[in-house]
């Protein structure tokens, strides 16, 4: 008897979304989500939202960097 294995090769799923989050506009955000229409962050990343962060999740710096120095 003998017994024969299959090795099927490591892939990613490229609708997992980005490797980090980026800041965007809520309400663009949403209609992104629903309609698949393409947000643009504000550091300038163009991408569809194709999930919701976590909390912990990695957040762009560049992003970051520009909301933190945005006046409240």
């Amino acid at each position: 008897m003998s017994t024969q294995t299959d090795v099927r090769p490591e892939t990613q799923d490229t609708e997992t979304g980005p490797d980090m989050f980026h800041y965007v506009d809520k309400d663009k955000m949403v209609e992104s989500a629903v309609m698949g229409n393409w947000v643009i962050a504000i550091c300038g990343y163009k991408f569809p939202v194709t999930k919701a962060p976590k909390p912990g999740s990695p957040v762009c710096p560049d992003c970051k960097e520009i909301y933190e120095s945005l006046e409240p």
